[in-house]
Order: structure tokens, then sequence, then C-alpha cells
């Protein structure tokens, strides 16, 4: 029946624990509410104080109404107002104690202090005063300690006991702490352990002090005077010591194991309390000194919380737990053994809160609730219960209450039952005491958390949204976003017991306006707030690893992206620190810049980019380089006659390593002031065995070399000098040759300073002729670096040596080399030379060497001289410059390619040597065969009709034998391009000309005719054509082209105008000249008048010349060089002027120019790029002003004109002599003839008829309008013969009347501008 009652009673608190949780509010937030007292601040229970200072014991509360305050002295009320010395301070419980006129101590006891109002009564803890206290030491007077070298000691402390206990160290006179080792140490009493002593150990300084934290006081101990002998020593000074000296007299030891000084014993025993220290410690004597380790029996020792102190003599364990409990095994062990102890551990725990201290309750009228004080101990605790500072046995009984243990139980409390209710939870170790009222409200809720907040998260992170609210009963919350569709009740969504909202990963869809209400059944309340979603603060690019040389600029960049709403501060560390103040440190919106490094700018730099919500940071590390700093000490070491051994240090490398030195020396004896390189070692090596030579005063130094350079010289090392000796070695690159046919020059490369080996070097220099004599003929030269032997034969071998010698013996014996004396022209020339033709175009060479004794000297080769004397075809001379063919070598024949067919040769062959060629052999003729020809020099299309036309065409210009015929293919081409069938004619050597009838109509042809010989047929010439008739286009070609050009320009590969141009009026009977010169044409443009053509002759000078049209006869062609291209840009001509241009070949001196048909080429007048004045109003008034008096001038001509009579064209013809301008005449007051080039073309868009007369057209821009009327005509070349006569052709064959047509202002504008 017991169990049935505690499980139910168990069930209750479970259920009202629930609901007591659902209660819980700030209350401090809540000032109006009435509230209970609750203690807030309050003195330690264990208060020691400082005698000198007044006491304060505090006790602060808080309540509503405000409590009032009392206290207790060891366990009785404390009348404050009968002690003057003690006040409490206004609305607090606290005391104050002014001790200037009673002692400290006659207040030390055991204080409580009680805070009530109408609601209830807090107590505190109960508060233990007591002041501190540091005693001096004792007097007493301490003798020497003679102890006997290896033995242990202990020199005790024993300092006095105060309150709290001293902190101990010991120190000499110097107040320098005396040092420890695992030979001496202190052990947590304070005194100080010797394992061992030494003789070093003797001084009369051992100070122990304890220094008294609370007053800041320190005490010194009597110094303690220790003197370490031998037993020799002790032997000789017994008597000295007997009556006033300690003598620590055991027998004299040598090594010995380990044994305990502290503990003593196998094992011992400590207790300690939950969360306190433990410290347990081991000292061992021993000699040699033990070493001391620790293990714990069936366990591992917490690896967080132990620390091994006093070089593994003491065991620290912090904030023990129960699990700490069991036994300790320490360990001191030597050479000679070991010895152990066991610690027993036993752990009890003061009580402690299993779950926090009781909580406060509000409750409504008629609720439930409960509190609960659980706690626990070591032994178990006793928990009682009090109300109001009473043993709760001893207070009004209350129906609504119950106590169960460490549990009340509240059942439908009522307005008036708000309490204090005190737990006291106590066993051997100490206790605690807390406080939790109990308060009956009746009150609609309320909204604790600021209306209209505003809550602003970064996107994807946690957003909570607070609703802190209160009421009584406690109000239930809801949430409602925008519209208040429906609550907030699911995902994404998390509502939280104390009504927080949380959205556990935001995104900016939730970002709004939300309501929060909170409801219970006297009402409901609700609060406003907004939720803002920012995009991240993101580092796009981060600062990357930079190696800098110093003295440069470094830039880290950090570019970052935040949300635009949201202000940005951009910071930079350096090594987590600030960046030096340095104008060297540029900080830009996305970057820092360094300048003029330094190696203190050696670091890690962050930029962190922060917001008021989030930061984004990255890092990057600076290296500066440079050059290493320069080696030093160097130091010469292993000194031989030939060889010694170099050592240095290396300077720093400034963070980029050394990967090679360079090791220098200067030769003061011969070369003072110059450095030579000698050898290099890696960078790892700072020695170096250096070999060095005779007759040399050697001075080192050594460069570092890094990435970034080379260092600073090292300082020099000292002189380090070498005897002479005889040389090493001979002269190298030993030649004998003849400058003369009679000489012989022996040369040889001098030795250097440095392989001289001695002084008074010189060189004996040998020779013989080779196979003819046995002696060597020897001179001695002087430090020289040849020889010359005069008198010799012409080109014979000689042997020759050249030894090295000083003063201190001769060079090794030297090698022989060869060499010739001088050589002189060849005498003969090659025989038997003849030739074998092998083609058209190859031809091979024969003939019989030269013979050795003719070659007199070295043979190089023959050298073959062939021209070209004349084609079989047309058997006149060429006038070729000999060409030369040279093959290397002793050759008896050769190749002589690139010949012409068809053609006679000569040629002769010739040696040569190294002094030049000989006679030539007698001249040689061969013929080449017949070859394919070349194309056909010109090929153009004549006679164009609606389905036939002409091809006429030259004969190729290279022939290359006798034409045999042509091959003439042609096919249709469409827009596109692509080609139809071929056609192919045969035609005789003897035509050239051929008509093709039957073409389709306005269909385009593309033909291609070549030449044949008996060797095949040559390569092609192409031309396009469309046979059709358009006689306005015709008409504007025939306009186009001026002077007489007719047809189509022939080229090999370019297409010519798509429209072939008909015969004149009067076909021109005239044989064409033959020209290599096809598709001439012209284009205007900004950069010039481009020139392009096609050329398939012989020559290879080609220009371009032109002259103005209509110029006088003394006026030259202006000629310009064309390099080798089909097309050049004139940059000469003036605008406004029309020019002649044609083509010229020109080949040697004595052959005929080729010229091109004439072009005429129209460049336009260029408007000026000036400021346009014709827009002025001014200018536009004054030209009207003008142009009405010229209209008015120009009436009373034309009436004077036609009194005047008639001028006959012929007449004006004859007087158009003069293209220049001629001045207005005074009789009549006519303007004189003016001859412009744009007269003598049509305008854009005229058209010429059919019989050649130039029509009226309706716009004032023709022709006609540069006359006074009529009709013009254009010359079979193409020229304009109306004239400004103002009579017509009709008027000349007096057939028509006279023109009474006035001429235009506008062409009047036209003279006057000419005029002007």
């Amino acid at each position: 029946m017991m169990e049935r009652r505690r499980m139910d009673a168990a069930l209750l608190v479970v259920f009202l624990g629930h609901l007591a949780t659902a209660l819980e509010v700030p209350l401090d937030l809540l000032e109006k509410l009435p509230q209970p007292p609750t203690i807030t601040n309050q003195s330690p229970r264990d208060y020691i104080i400082d005698p000198r200072e007044n006491i304060i014991i505090h006790c602060e509360a808080k309540g509503n109404p405000h409590p009032s305050f009392s206290w207790t002295r060891n366990g009785t009320h404390f009348d404050i107002d009968e002690d003057s010395n003690v006040n409490m301070r206004p609305h607090s419980g606290t005391l104050v104690v002014d001790i200037s006129r009673e002692k400290a101590e006659h207040y030390e006891g055991l204080y409580q202090c009680t805070a009530r109002n109408k609601h209830g009564t807090a107590v505190s803890n109960n508060i233990f005063v007591r002041q501190s206290r540091s005693p001096l030491w004792s007097k007493e007077k301490i003798k020497p300690i003679v102890v006997q070298e290896g033995v242990s000691l202990v020199l005790p402390c024993r300092p006095p006991v105060g309150l709290p206990p001293p902190i101990i160290f010991w120190m000499d006179n110097n107040f320098q702490r005396l040092p420890q080792s695992s030979r001496v140490s202190q052990s947590l009493n304070g005194d100080l352990y010797f394992s061992n002593v030494l003789r070093e150990d003797s001084r009369n300084d051992y100070i122990c002090y304890a220094r008294f934290p609370h007053t800041q006081t320190i005490q010194q101990k009597q110094p303690i005077t220790v003197k370490v002998i031998n037993l020799d020593a002790l032997n000789d000074t017994m008597a000295a010591f007997y009556n006033d000296t300690d003598l620590f007299s055991e027998d004299p030891l040598e090594e010995r194991k380990p044994a305990f000084l502290i503990p003593s014993g196998p094992s011992s025993s400590k207790m300690v309390l939950r969360g306190q220290v433990l410290e347990m410690e081991c000292i061992a004597d021993g000699l040699p000194t033990p070493e001391i380790s620790w293990t714990k029996v069936s366990r591992d020792f917490p690896a967080k919380r132990t620390s091994f102190l006093h070089y593994q003599k003491t065991l620290r364990i912090v904030n023990v737990s129960e699990s700490d409990a069991g036994d300790y095994r320490c360990t001191a062990r030597n050479r000679l053994g070991s010895v152990h102890h066991t610690i027993h551990v036993s752990v009890k725990a003061a009580p402690y809160w299993l779950s926090g201290p009781p909580r406060n309750l509000v409750l409504a009228p008629g609720e439930n609730g409960v509190l609960t004080c659980r706690a626990s101990g070591t032994p178990k605790p006793t928990i009682t219960w009090a109300m109001n500072g009473i043993p709760i046995e001893n207070s009004p009984k209350d129906l609504s209450r119950k106590v169960e243990d460490d549990t009340i139980i509240f059942t439908d409390v009522q307005t008036g039952s708000s309490a204090v209710y005190q737990c006291n939870v106590s066993n051997d170790y100490g206790y605690l005491l807390a406080n939790a009222f109990v308060n009956v409200l009746s009150e609609s809720p309320r909204v604790l958390t600021p209306a209209n907040k505003v809550y602003q998260v970064v996107k994807n992170h946690q957003a909570l949204m607070d609703c802190a609210s209160f009421g009584s009963p406690m109000p239930r919350i809801t949430w409602f976003k925008e519209s208040r569709s429906s609550t907030l009740d699911g995902d994404p969504y998390i509502l939280h017991d104390n009504g927080t909202l949380e959205i556990h990963v935001a995104q900016g869809r939730h970002s709004g306006k939300y309501t929060c209400v909170a409801q219970n059944f006297l009402g409901n309340y609700e609060n406003h707030i907004y939720l803002e979603v920012k995009e991240p603060t993101r580092i796009l690019k981060q600062p990357e690893y930079k190696v800098v040389q110093r003295g440069r600029s470094v830039v880290f960049e950090c570019k970052v992206k935040h949300d635009p709403s949201l202000t940005p501060i951009m910071t930079w560390l350096k090594d987590d620190g600030e960046l030096p103040d340095d104008e060297r440190f540029i900080v830009d919106l996305d970057s820092l810049t360094i300048t003029d490094v330094t190696e203190n700018d050696v670091g890690v730099y962050t930029c962190i980019m922060n917001t008021t919500l989030d930061h984004d940071s990255a890092s990057a590390e600076l290296t500066v380089v440079e050059k290493p700093d320069p080696p030093t000490d160097l130091e010469l070491t292993d000194q031989k006659k030939r060889s010694v051994q170099l050592t240095w240090t290396p300077g720093d490398e400034h963070y980029s390593p050394i990967h090679k030195f360079l090791i220098q020396y200067e030769d003061s004896l011969h070369h003072r002031g110059h450095w030579h390189n000698l050898t290099e070692v890696p960078g790892t090596k700072t020695t170096a065995h250096l070999k060095l030579s005779p007759y040399v005063h050697y001075t080192f130094r050594v460069l570092a070399v890094n990435a970034v350079g080379f260092s600073h010289p090292s300082s020099s090392s000292r002189i380090y000098k070498t005897e002479p000796a005889a040389p090493d070695e001979n002269p190298t690159g030993v030649k004998g040759f003849g400058t003369q046919h009679d000489n012989l020059v022996i040369s040889w490369k001098p030795l250097s300073d440095l392989q001289s080996n001695g002084p008074g070097l010189h060189y004996r220099v040998m020779w013989r002729q080779q196979g003819v004599d046995s002696e060597w003929t020897t001179v001695t030269v002087a430090n020289n670096s040849q020889f010359v032997v005069s008198g010799t034969p012409t080109f014979v071998p000689y042997e020759i040596k050249v030894q090295a010698v000083n003063d201190h013996g001769d060079g090794p014996e030297p090698a022989i080399a060869h060499g010739y004396s001088g050589e002189d022209l060849p005498l003969a020339a090659p025989r038997n030379v003849q030739a074998m033709v092998r083609n058209s175009t190859l031809a091979e060479v024969h003939w019989d060497p030269v013979l050795p004794k003719h070659t007199r000297g070295h043979l190089k080769g023959y050298k073959v001289y062939y021209r070209r004397e004349y084609s079989i075809h047309k058997h006149n001379p060429h006038h070729v410059e000999e060409q030369i063919l040279t093959f290397s070598g002793n050759h008896s024949h050769g190749m002589l390619p690139g010949l012409h067919p068809f053609s006679r040769y000569s040629f002769n062959v010739r040696a040569y040597n190294g002094k030049g060629e000989g006679p030539p052999s007698l001249t040689q003729h061969f013929e080449t065969p017949e070859g394919v020809p070349g194309a056909p020099t010109s090929l153009i299309v004549t006679n164009p009709n609606l389905d036939s036309l002409t091809l006429e065409w030259s004969p190729p210009h290279d022939r290359n034998g006798h034409i045999t015929g042509y091959t003439l293919k042609y096919q249709p081409v469409n827009n596109s391009n692509e080609v139809g069938p071929v056609e192919e004619l045969a035609l005789l050597a003897n035509e050239t000309s051929v008509t093709l009838f039957n073409l389709k109509y306005s269909t385009r042809y593309k033909f291609y005719l070549n030449a044949k010989t008996v060797r095949g047929a040559g390569p092609a010439i192409s031309q396009e054509v469309v046979p059709i008739i358009n006689e306005a286009l015709i008409s504007q070609l025939d306009v186009d082209v001026g002077t007489g050009t007719r047809g189509i320009s022939t080229g090999n590969t370019q297409t010519s105008h798509p429209i072939a141009p008909s015969a004149p009026r009067h076909p021109s009977h005239k044989v064409r000249p033959v020209s290599p010169f096809g598709n001439v044409s012209s284009s205007v443009g900004e950069e010039g008048t481009l020139i392009s053509w096609e050329y398939w002759g012989p020559e290879k000078n080609i220009y371009v010349e032109y002259i103005v049209e209509n110029s006088e006869g003394e006026e030259e062609w202006q000629k310009e060089l064309v390099n080798g291209s089909q097309n050049i840009m004139l940059k000469g001509l003036k605008g406004g002027l029309s020019y002649r241009v044609r083509l010229v070949a020109k080949g040697h001196h004595d052959q005929p120019l080729h010229h091109s048909e004439e072009l005429l080429v129209t460049v336009p007048a260029v408007a000026s790029r000036q400021v346009d004045i014709a827009t002025q109003g001014w200018f536009i008034g004054l030209m009207c002003a003008i142009a009405l008096l010229i209209l008015i001038l120009l009436i009373i001509c034309f009436i004077q004109r036609n009194k005047g009579g008639k001028y006959p064209v012929k007449e004006k013809e004859d007087a158009h002599t003069d293209p220049e301008f001629q001045p207005m005449k005074e009789d009549d007051c006519t303007f004189g003839e003016y001859s412009d080039n744009e007269d003598h073309k049509p305008l854009k868009g005229s058209r010429t008829p059919s019989n050649g007369t130039v029509k009226r057209d309706d716009s004032d821009d023709s022709l006609v309008d540069y006359g006074e009327g009529g009709d013009g005509q254009f010359n079979e070349d193409g020229s304009f013969i109306g004239q400004y006569s103002g009579k017509t052709a009709s008027r000349d064959t007096g057939e028509g009347h006279e023109s009474s047509e006035a001429p235009s202002p506008i062409n009047a504008m036209n003279s006057l501008n000419s005029f002007v």
C-alpha cells in the first residue's frame, strides 16, 4: 500500500512539474507586479576580512513592495541600532562596520540576513566573518647543517599558521629563487628536499618565505646554512664543530637505490572533496637521483584534468569527481632499483544540486505547481523545508500544500498563498540553502518583446523571433504572417515553449511582417515584428599568396559581395593584429597595397568584411625575398702547394633559399683589382676545396645566389701565395700557314698569367720540313703569339712544336702540329671539259681534276662559269651576265640546273685554292632541247555579241621551242561560281584569234588558252566574259575607258570586267601591240588611288607612270617603282584632277619598253575638314547678293555676245590652245576659255545615245549646262567636242536655228568658281 502511494505521488510530481515549468517568467521585467523578496547579492559563506579596513557584509534583495532587512549574529538577533559602529545602507541590507573605534576581531562571528515584505520572507546563507591573520615567524636560532656529500637532506620551513594559509617559496639573500630540479624540490608543505646533496649545495642563505595573499605581506624565516663535505673533510672538521654544530654522522654512502622521504611506508590514504583539487606527492632519496612515475591501479588518469608538477613528484587532478577515487601508485627508480608507494584516495562530496536550485513559481488562482529541491552528496544529505524563514512544520497549515521529501506540491492555490520557501540540504561536509517563492497572481496577457521590432538575419541562417510574454495563467502564443490566413505551425516554422518562432534556414521569401498573439482567459495581446532576410557577405576573390622582392610593391585583392542594404566595413589585419601605422600601407575599397616592402612586412594578411549581421574573411601570406646577405667568416685551412680549403658562414637567405655559392679570386701579383670566377658549389655546402695554380697571390671572396640574385661579395680572405714552378702545359691552338708564297707563319694561343706558373715566361718554337729535314730548327720567342719563317718553298708540309718555358724550367714535351707554307695560284686548268645535257633545264659538266703539284695549295674546289648566248628560236644574242656555280671539294663533275630550254650555252671550268682561282679551261658549248612553252602573253575579248565573241591573243614570251599549236578550253560559270561542261578547241600555231559562235545569251564564260611544243602544253592564261550587248552600258564604258581603250584587260587569274564592250561606231583595224600587262584597274579610296594589274612578262623592273590629263608637253611622267607586287597605292594624286596612268616594264638597255594601255583616273575633290562656313547665316546672305550681281552681269554679257555674231566650232578648237585660265575680254565682257578635266567626261548618271550625241537632261548637272545650249558630241577617243560657244551642231551645218536658251545660274556659278 505504501509503495502504491509513493508511485501516485511520483506521477503527480511529474504532472505538476510540467505545469510549473509552463508558468515561469522573467519577473525582473515586471516591476509593477507584486513579488515576494528574492536575495540578489550576499557575501560569501566563509568571509575573510582585512582587519585594516571597514567590514562590509553584503545583503541585497528585490521584491514588490521593496523588502525590509534584519540580521542575526551567532544565532541571535543583531540589533544594529544599539551599535554605533554598525550602519545599514539605505534601501539595502548591507552592513558597514566602522573598525576605527573597535578591533575587527570583535565582529567575528556567524551572520545571517533576512529580507521580508508582505508577500514573504527570504534569508541569506550563514556568513562566517573572520579577519585575516599573517603572524610573524617565531624567533629561533638555526644551527648550521653539515652533511656528507651524497646523502639526502630536508630543510624544514614550518611557516606560522595564517588565515588564509600562506604561499611558500625558497630564495637566497639576493631575492633570487633557488634552483630546483629532479634532485632538489619543494614539497607541498613548504619543506625543501634534497634526494642527494652535492658540494655545490653548500651555501649560507637558504631562506624560506611565506606570502599571505589577503594582506599582501611576506614573512621571512632565518637563513639556514648548509655545508656539504666528503668523509676526509668531515674527520678534519669534526672537532671544530663539535660544540656548536648539528652533525649528520651516518655512515658514508656510495650509490644506493631509492627510498621515499615522503610519504612514509608502503601505502597511505587521502580524502578529497568532489570539485576540489587533489594533490599527491612522492619525494625519494637515492643516488643517483631517482626518477618518479605515477600510475592509477585498474584505471587511467583523466587526461584533461591531470598534470604532473615538480619534476613528476606531484600528481595534480583538478575538479575531482567520484570516478577519481581509487589507488594511485608512485614509483621511484634509478639504476640500482626501485621502490613503490600506494595512496588510497577516497572522494566525499558536500551537497550539490542535481538540476539546480528550486525555481520561483507564478501561479494563477486555482492552478497547481511544484517546488523541487533535488541535491546529492557523500554521505547522502538531509533536506529540510522552511516557509518565510520558519520551519515548515511550525508554519500555518495550508491544505493546498503537501511536502514530499525534496518536493512541495501545490494544488488549487488561492490568492493570499504567496510565500518564500527555503530549502536546506546538508551533510558532514557542507550545506546548500536556496530561496524560492510562490507568487499567486491573476494577470491578463502582455507581450514583453518590443513592438515593431525588426529582426535581420542572413540568408540560409537560423532566424529566431521572440515573443516573450507574461500572464497569469500563462498565455498561449500563436504566430501569423502578413494576411493572418493561418497560424504558423509546421515546416519551416518551429514554435518553442517560450513563444519564440524559429525558421531553421531562412530564405528571402520569409521576409515580411509577423504577428504574435498572447492569449489566456483574461484576454489577449498581440505584437508585430518584422523579418528581413539579407544576402550573405561573401569574398568573391580572395587574397593570394605573394612572394615579392624587398623594395617593391605588392597588392592583395579582396573583392566582396554583400547585401546592398547593409553597410560593409573592410578591415585588414596582419598576423591577427592591426596593420602597422605606416603610410606605406594603403587600404582601398577592395585591396591592400604595400609599397616599398621590407622584411618586417612578412606575415599573414587577413581581410575581414563585416556587416551588422555577418562577416567573411580570407587570409594570404606575404613572403618578402631579397638577395642573400654576403657570407662571412672566410677561413683558409688544409693549405697545400696546389690547393687550399675555404670555409665560410652563409648570410641570411631572406626567405629565398641559397642554391649556390660563387667563389671568386683576385691575383694581386698579376691582375690587382680584377676578380675572376673560380668555381661554384651548391647552396647546401659551406666548404670548398680549391685547386690552385703556382705563382699566384690569391685572395678569395664568396657570393651567395638565390632566386632573387647575387649577394654582395663577402669580405676578402687573407692572401694565400703559391710558389712558382715550371709550366704545366704548353700553348694550345698551334697552327702553321703561309701568308705569302714563301713564308710559314707559326701561331699559337699564349698562356695566361695563371698558366705561366712563374716569372720569365717565353716560348721555344721548333719546326722542320716534313719528310725532308731530320733536325729541328729552334728559336726562342718572347711572350708573343706567332713567329714568321721566311724563305720557305711554296706550299710544303712542316712539323711544328711550341714549348712554354719560364725561369723555373721547361713545360712538358709539346705535341707535334702540322702546317703548310704559303699557297700560290693554281698553275693548270682542268682538262677534258665536256657537258652532257640531261633535259631542257639541266646539264651535267665533267672535267679532269688538276694535279696536286699544279694546285700549289689546298684545293678548295672548282668553279663553272657559264652563260646563255641566245635562244635557238630567235637566234638573237642575249646579253646575260655570266653565272658561276661553285663545287667545293675535289670534284670531277657537277650539275647546272635552272637552264633555259631551247638555248645555246657556253662554259669553262677553273680550279681554286686558298689563294684564288687558276686559269680557265677551254670554253665549251652545249644546247638545251625544247621545253614546254610559257603562257600566252595576252588574251583579249573583242566583238562580243548576243551569242558570239572573238578571242585574240599573243604568243608566249618564252616559247622554249617551236610552237606546234594552241588549245582553247571554255566553260559556262553561274552566279554561284559553279562551272559547267568544258568545250575544247585545237588551234594552229599561226593563229592569234578565234571567233566562237552559239554561245548562251547573258551567260558568263571562262576561257583557258595554252600553247604547245613537241614537249607538251604549257600553262594557260584565263579570261571571263559575258557575251551581251547593251548600248547604254557600252557608251558608259566608252566614257569610263577614256582614250580609245577597247576590250577588257587580261590576266592569268583575275576576272575581267563582267561586260565586254562592243566595237566602236567606226572600229579601228590597227593591230594591237603585244603587252605583258592585263586587267589594269583602279580604285580611289581615302588613303590614295590603288592601281592593280596582272603581269606575265620576264622583266623584273616594273614602274607605274602617271601624268595630269591635257598637261603641257614639257611636263614629264611621274614614275614610281613597284616592288615585285601587282598593285600599288598612289598617294601623290591631287583631288579634283584626272590622270593618265600606265604601267612600264623595263628590260635590258637594248630591249624595248613594254607599256600597258593607259588608264584614266579621276580623283574627286576632297571636301575641307574645317568648319563649313556654308551653313553660316552671314555667308549665305553674302552669297545670295553675289549671285544676284553675277546673274545681272551674265545677262548683259549674253546680250552683248548675241550681238557679236556666231563663232564656228573649228575656230573655237583652234583658239583652245592654253588649258590654263584666259582673262576676260574687255570688248565684249565675255570670259576666256577655261579647260577643266571634269569637262571632258560625262557626269554621273548621264547617258549617250547610239549616234554619239549627248542629249540635254532635265537636271542642271549635265554636260549641256556647261555651254549655252544644244547638243555636244564625243570624239572617237571619247573626248567631248562641244564648246562654250552656245551653238549646236545644227548651227554649224546651217540646219538648225540659234538657241535662245540662257545659261543656267548654276553653270554661271561654276564658271565663276573656276575663274576665281
